[in-house]
């Protein structure tokens, strides 16, 4: 009996002090699926910070700074000047790294379902825009930046290219990774580089909100800022590109952010780092490895990515902006249309409202 129990308590959490711990028996598939996101988040938060740091203590500080120039000054040199446009021109998709198990296990982590809600015709390129930004990104990341929910077999015929700022392609090693998987600029000469391909077959996914939106998520709310953004509407007008909705449900539940109501001092500060540096200071919070109250791993949380119809859009390489409102006019509509069918099957409130501001 006391095996019994000593037992149970190894396979369920602990408080301590506040504090709840992760059990101390857990299968080998929740190990590594944690293990996949804390490599994703290390990869995407703390290595690109941390790179740039790295690269002056080698080249200034350390005690092997002729071997340090030697190796990093010719990357450099490629990141900067050799390869600086390949994120405007498609990336270098492999599909092997697309295919790695450590995303099937990160996309298994929350879970994260793709939900596909109509057929795409492969002889045209369509603009994906995905909402909300949320903290990373997360669902339009595990579902169109890999094939951990093999999207090449729910949409066969397509080659996916998630668009993302430009600031994310100069850290090394990181943008030789992301550009792997197929993740290109979100600028408007990428955009119109993905979107032109002769013969169709493309998509490409843009979050319309942006390193702004970034500052708006906290879970159980759903703000957009979108009715300003206008950009994707114009250039989707030019290349003829069909516009389809995209909505991740529980995208906000995955992490919390400190309180940073618009008007506040600590939004203001971070309003003027995101306006300078186009990275989004979000202070954030989720779990840890081994204990569920703190810590910078992200929540276990279901998030569903809603791929709606597509929106039909008529070429006009010179549109006005009478023709730019109205289209931008009903995507919103399509959007709220998505968002409020699904809502009582995904949302974690059935009730939550959509917000776009």
């Amino acid at each position: 009996m006391k095996n019994m129990r000593l037992s149970n308590n190894l396979h369920f959490p602990k408080k301590l002090l506040g504090v709840e711990f992760a059990p101390v028996i857990l299968p080998l598939e929740r190990r590594l699926q944690t293990l996949s996101v804390v490599v994703w988040f290390l990869l995407t938060v703390y290595l690109s910070v941390l790179h740039y740091p790295f690269v002056i203590y080698a080249l200034c500080l350390s005690n092997y700074k002729t071997a340090a120039a030697v190796v990093i000054l010719p990357y450099l040199t490629w990141i900067w000047i050799i390869d600086k446009d390949t994120c405007h021109r498609g990336a270098r998709t492999s599909i092997c790294v697309r295919k790695w198990r450590l995303w099937k296990y990160f996309c298994d982590y929350f879970p994260i379902t793709l939900v596909k809600t109509a057929e795409l015709d492969p002889s045209k390129n369509y603009l994906f825009c995905s909402h909300p930004h949320g903290l990373l990104c997360t669902g339009a990341f595990g579902c169109f930046g890999t094939e951990g929910r093999e999207v090449g077999k729910i949409f066969p015929g397509f080659e996916f290219n998630i668009l993302t700022f430009n600031v994310s392609f100069i850290f090394p090693i990181l943008r030789e990774l992301i550009l792997l998987l197929g993740i290109c600029s979100a600028s408007r000469h990428s955009m119109n580089y993905v979107l032109g391909k002769p013969g169709g077959g493309k998509v490409g996914i843009l979050i319309p909100g942006g390193a702004p939106e970034a500052l708006d998520f906290n879970p159980d709310t759903y703000i957009l800022q979108l009715k300003r953004r206008k950009g994707f509407i114009k250039v989707a007008l030019q290349n003829g590109s069909p516009l389809v909705p995209v909505f991740s449900f529980g995208e906000t539940e995955v992490y919390s952010q400190v309180s940073n109501p618009r008007g506040s001092l600590l939004r203001t500060i971070q309003d003027k780092i995101q306006q300078a540096l186009d990275i989004p200071p979000a202070i954030f919070y989720g779990r840890g490895v081994f204990q569920y109250s703190f810590g910078f791993v992200p929540k276990r949380r279901p998030i569903y990515v809603v791929v709606g119809a597509p929106l039909p859009v008529k070429k006009i390489p010179e549109p006005k902006q009478a023709e730019i409102d109205e289209l931008h006019q009903n995507y919103i509509d399509a959007l709220s249309e998505i968002f409020y069918a699904h809502r009582e099957k995904y949302a974690v409130d059935p009730n939550q409202v959509l917000t776009i501001v």
